[in-house]
């Protein structure tokens, strides 16, 4: 189980760790957070020397009702981040956060490798062949509506067996374009409610039925610290936890916030 990402293959027999970087004021866990060049190539050195794989940039809030970006302004904010980090770091392997085609495009032309749409290309009817073209691995997320929407679409009547519709299909259009590296993203917390989540993370290993690398999202969310009456701020140790059920479940990228306590749920589930 291997994707290529600019002629390397990285192997995901083992899972990975994915770090965020948010580059928006308003990310519900660390939106402003990272404004200056100094903060932004710490922020990266720390992920990699922790041992994050990939860094997973983004630009456009997905919170539930996120503030509209403008694609200029995504471009703007994007952009000379990747050139930053690849003129100080050059081999880290950058996937971007964007349900653009065009972004997705101008981010691969720059020097990132990997595409992650939270739509699956349903927001942009020409992702998925802007993708194709690209020759890049393609991260599709299940959600339903878009960021301001999707919280009323939570009514589902089987809601395990409609995602792996979704998938089925999304698979299907991906593979008949010529996009050879797919990873599905269960979307934790997108078009879902937090009884939704853990029904998602119970059943979490149908989802191997697809035969594609899992992401898993569960980083400081919600459903981490809204059982626990915390914050994001304090839901590190409830998102180790489910990290490791997603593990043991066949999860093989982590996208975190938190890389080294990732790597280190990774090892140690390595052990058994």
């Amino acid at each position: 189980m291997t994707i290529n990402c600019k002629g390397n293959l990285i192997d995901l027999s083992a899972p990975k760790v994915m770090g965020i970087l948010n580059i928006t004021p308003n990310s519900f866990y660390d939106g402003g957070k990272f404004k200056s060049e100094s903060d932004i190539l710490n922020q990266v050195e720390k992920m990699l020397f922790e041992g994050a794989t990939f860094i997973d940039i983004g630009a456009y809030s997905s919170k539930p009702n996120a503030d509209f970006v403008s694609e200029n302004e995504e471009n703007n904010r994007i952009l000379p981040i990747i050139n930053l980090i690849l003129r100080h770091f050059p081999s880290t392997v950058i996937s971007v956060d964007t349900f653009r085609s065009g972004i997705a495009k101008n981010s691969i032309e720059n020097g990132a490798c990997i595409v992650n749409d939270i739509s699956g290309g349903s927001l942009d009817e020409n992702m998925m062949q802007t993708v194709a073209d690209l020759r890049v691995p393609f991260i599709m997320m299940h959600m339903r509506g878009t960021p301001q929407t999707m919280q009323k679409l939570t009514d589902y009547e089987n809601i395990i067996k409609e995602m792996l519709y979704y998938f089925s299909e999304k698979i299907t259009k991906a593979r008949s374009i010529g996009i050879n590296d797919l990873i599905i993203d269960p979307g934790f917390g997108f078009a879902k409610t937090l009884d939704q989540n853990y029904e998602i993370l119970k059943n979490f290993e149908l989802f191997k039925m697809l035969e594609l690398p899992i992401l898993t999202g569960i980083s400081r969310k919600s459903m981490v610290y809204k059982p626990l009456g915390s914050t994001a701020q304090e839901a590190l140790n409830g998102t180790t936890v489910l990290n490791a059920i997603a593990i043991s479940k066949g999860a093989k990228i982590l996208r975190v916030h938190d890389v080294k306590e990732a790597v280190e749920c990774v090892k140690l589930m390595d052990k058994l």
